[in-house]
């Protein structure tokens, strides 16, 4: 992936723009596996604005290492905005990071429901002033196809934020 939206492009800009706002990073995964900590990771300097990682699988690590609450995944389901929500803010407030990011899915190729099939992911960014936002998108593609979109659209959302931020404090 040679364009302006592959993960490292991405990253590079992030790295960026996280150490002109003097800011870091956090992200909580579950249907990556952890691959958005790995391409944030991937670049040289990292460690000046990259966190941790949360790999919250299942539904006991979401609650366990972020706070998801119990109630809201029994309400909403693993997979919903509110969810992806908790897991952000959760992730800036036991990281004590700046930023944060969530994608909770389903990457296929089972697990799909009617309502929630194979390849809908709900996203999560967090950031300061209590900042939150969360997003649903469906997907097309095989496993793979569906972290990879995954990965590189929760590397965009972020970006959009930071820029956003950084325009603001110029």
């Amino acid at each position: 992936m040679n364009n302006a939206n592959s993960p490292n492009k991405l990253v590079a800009i992030i790295g960026n723009r996280l150490v002109q706002l003097g800011h870091s990073v956090t992200t909580v995964e579950s249907c990556t596996g952890g691959g958005i900590a790995h391409s944030l990771t991937a670049i040289s300097g990292s460690s000046n604005w990259f966190e941790r990682g949360y790999v919250t699988y299942s539904n006991a690590a979401k609650t366990e290492m972020v706070g998801v609450p119990e109630t809201l995944l029994e309400k909403y389901g693993a997979v919903s905005n509110e969810v992806a929500e908790a897991m952000a803010l959760g992730g800036l407030k036991h990281a004590d990071a700046d930023y944060a990011l969530s994608v909770t899915g389903i990457a296929g190729p089972d697990g799909g429901t009617k309502d929630k099939p194979v390849g809908t992911v709900c996203f999560g960014w967090a950031g300061p002033d209590n900042y939150v936002q969360a997003e649903k998108i469906i997907f097309r593609g095989d496993r793979d196809a569906v972290r990879c979109q995954t990965i590189v659209h929760s590397l965009a959302g972020l970006l959009k934020i930071l820029e956003n931020e950084h325009s603001v404090n110029r």
